[in-house]
């Protein structure tokens, strides 16, 4: 059994800055790949953030050069830094991650508003 917990969603002014954790836990063995996808109210889920056990790191275009996703192997955690938040980034954001097979997180609300 492998459970994702997420952590470090909230509410935070337009410019603002959070960080997102994911951190596997349980029978968890190292994280593969680990990623963050986002949805947006009558939205659909798209990727915002993947990494590698290699280092490879991609990005949807309307992050890149605010969002920067890592990973803490030691912790067998993965982090989403974002920075110059938009009310745009508003949304669910839900953590993915392949061990031996993909797992997701719960979700955690992320509110960009004045």
């Amino acid at each position: 059994q492998v459970n994702l917990v997420e952590s470090g969603g909230g509410l935070v002014q337009p410019g603002g800055s959070l960080r997102l954790s994911c951190a596997a836990s349980g029978d968890a063995l190292r994280i593969n790949v680990g990623s963050w996808y986002r949805q947006a109210p009558g939205g659909q889920r798209e990727l915002v953030a993947i990494i590698t056990s290699g280092g490879y790191t991609d990005y949807a275009d309307s992050v890149k050069g605010r969002f920067t996703i890592s990973f803490d192997n030691a912790k067998n955690t993965v982090f989403l830094q974002m920075n110059s938040l938009k009310p745009e980034d508003t949304a669910v954001y839900y953590c993915n991650a392949i061990i031996k097979t993909e797992y997701w997180g719960q979700g955690t609300q992320v509110t960009v508003s004045s």
